[in-house]
């Protein structure tokens, strides 16, 4: 599968949900410590900002398969529910403030895992301040959160990503492969995975070898936006 040297990172590594494993980098290393502060974090709740793509669900997957934490949607905060969703001591919230925030639940939830030593994790794409929160206890309760902020990834997170990816499907890839993906694909871990899994679908379809030059024609056929046109 080409001649040219294999890649090889020693990046630190930790498990996640599924096969995937999280990859360390500068862009997530600030982050990734004050999640694993956990137990001891400065409050019982915390929130883990980033961009899309920046890896916020991945990062809350490696705390909740640590933790056993329960998961919930925003919309799922709701008065009734709050004790049942702190049975487990450890809450992830995903995507904040979604669409309809109970903002008086939500006060609840963070006051009644105070009370019980629980731990809260939310994740979200802007910090609290800009969510339009109305009641004034609730944005001073979340000001007052540790924030573990995520940049959008870094190129050694994502060659890390790309090349991890490829050999979960076992294929072999050319260090120049890589290169000429970088160059040409959105900053996003998810473009990483659904670019990795299109070009397989396409190796195999067509019984061909993951060259640059191959790589080079998948990329031709993408119309996302963010993907760069080869100029040559």
């Amino acid at each position: 599968m080409g001649e040219g040297r294999q890649l090889a990172f020693d990046l630190p590594h930790r498990p996640a949900s599924g096969r995937d494993d999280f990859l360390v980098t500068p862009s997530n290393a600030k982050a990734v410590a004050l999640i694993d502060l956990w137990p001891n974090w400065p409050s019982n709740s915390l929130i883990l900002l980033g961009p899309p793509g920046s890896g916020k669900s991945h990062l809350a997957a490696v705390w909740h398969e640590v933790t056993g934490a329960a998961l919930a949607s925003p919309a799922e905060v709701q008065e009734p529910a709050v004790p049942r969703l702190l049975e487990k001591g450890a809450l992830v919230v995903e995507d904040a403030p979604g669409a309809r925030l109970n903002e008086p639940a939500l006060f609840h939830l963070l006051n009644l895992a105070r009370e019980q030593k629980a731990f809260v994790l939310i994740t979200a794409r802007q910090a609290p301040v800009s969510w339009g929160i109305a009641v004034p206890d609730l944005l001073s309760r979340l000001k007052a959160a540790p924030i573990a902020q995520l940049g959008a990834p870094d190129d050694d997170l994502l060659r890390g990503v790309l090349v991890k990816l490829f050999a979960d499907r076992q294929i072999a890839i050319d260090e120049t492969v890589v290169s000429y993906l970088l160059a040409r694909m959105p900053r996003e871990l998810a473009a990483a995975r659904s670019l990795v899994a299109e070009i397989d679908r396409r190796a195999l379809e067509e019984r061909a070898e993951v060259t640059r030059n191959f790589v080079a024609r998948v990329l031709g056929g993408i119309t996302t936006p963010g993907f760069a046109e080869d100029e040559g």
